[in-house]
């Protein structure tokens, strides 16, 4: 496989790991605020549109795994590019990913619980960036990674 395939594959790799991540998370909050909000219609309580932030929040890390993709790809024409490019958008991608992933567990929780109490928003969110951080560092140290590759 060629240098310039090994980076497209790699950009792709992360992107699609990212986004995975993003579609597993997002579907696992997604989840558990329809079923909080149908317990809220059940209780005759009114439903709060607070949960879409905690549904939403995973689909972030998507866009960390294009930032590297583009990246990523302006080294195609760099000979010796291929594996350092391959490696990183597996592992970035797998880290980003799994980021997006527990925090839609983590936003499923906040689902239920801000549905029952109609309290801790702020922490619940607190606690959804503190996982989102990962991500970022993981994009980040990626980004860093990348610049050694000339």
């Amino acid at each position: 496989m060629s240098d310039a395939a090994m980076v497209v594959a790699g950009a792709v790799a992360c992107l699609g790991l990212a986004g995975a991540g993003s579609a597993f998370g997002t579907g696992f909050a997604a989840a558990a605020a329809v079923g909080s909000w149908k317990k809220c219609y059940a209780a005759g309580k009114p439903a709060p549109f607070l949960l879409l932030s905690f549904v939403g929040a995973p689909i972030t890390q998507t866009l960390y795994g294009m930032i590297l993709m583009f990246i990523m790809l302006g080294k195609t024409g760099i000979a010796g590019a291929g594996v350092p490019c391959l490696i990183a958008g597996i592992f970035a991608g797998l880290a980003i990913g799994l980021s997006a992933l527990f925090q839609g567990r983590a936003g499923a929780a906040a689902c239920d619980a801000q549905a029952e109490t109609n309290q801790g928003f702020t922490n619940y969110l607190a606690a959804l960036g503190i996982v989102e951080t990962v991500a970022i560092f993981a994009m980040v140290f990626a980004l860093v990674a990348l610049m050694y590759v000339k």
